[in-house]
């Protein structure tokens, strides 16, 4: 994925993008039913210009990190959070080539994996998801379902049921919940979701 397109992609803002949430509300619903609290450290991946960050920081998580490949995108975010981003670890980097240096309780990435949709880049996803997380981290992923989009923000995507998620992640990770949600995007469309929480083994 390239740098340049997601950078032109929010260069006019987030508020009219099809992935905007007003509140990361799954997310962050998903961390509480999984036991996870502001003690742990937080990896959001692709976390872009979400509004999770601004969630967590209100409910009093320390450790929190945003990597994502559009410098804009996390402008935007910053720019948002105002003095508090400064509470933040961010990251702009191609997730895929990143190298966590470290291990973090919780992995999230709503919508990054679905635009995977060559197989050698997720084997690079699993690889560096190993090399963020301990036994006993926490996995929530959101991606587009059966009947969600087959293309976004003009790339292709590859979806997902929750059954394809569990043989993606695989033995080494216990699958703790898995959810259908539908997102009505700023324009009033509506995509599918397959949201799955894991605990590594």
């Amino acid at each position: 994925m390239q740098r340049s397109h997601w950078d032109g992609a929010y260069a006019q803002g987030d508020t009219t993008r099809s992935w905007y949430q007003e509140e990361a509300d799954v997310s962050l619903d998903a961390f509480e039913t999984s036991g996870v609290g502001p003690d742990d450290a937080v990896v959001d991946v692709g976390g872009g210009a979400s509004t999770l960050v601004d969630g967590l920081l209100e409910r009093g998580f320390r450790d929190v990190t945003v990597l994502d490949l559009s410098a804009t995108a996390l402008g935007i975010a910053r720019r948002r959070l105002g003095d508090r981003a400064a509470d933040v670890r961010w990251i702009v980097g191609d997730l895929l080539e990143w190298d966590p240096g470290r291990g973090h309780r919780v992995w999230h990435d709503r919508a990054v994996l679905h635009f995977l949709t060559e197989p050698e880049d997720r084997d690079a996803y699993r690889r560096v998801l190993d090399r963020a997380t301990d036994a006993g981290s926490v996995a929530v992923l959101g991606v587009f379902g059966p009947g969600g989009p087959e293309y976004c923000s003009g790339l292709p995507v590859r979806r997902y049921s929750a059954d394809d998620l569990t043989e993606f992640l695989g033995d080494a990770w216990e699958e703790l919940s898995r959810a259908e949600r539908v997102h009505e995007t700023p324009s009033g469309a509506t995509q599918q979701f397959t949201w799955g929480i894991f605990r590594r083994r």
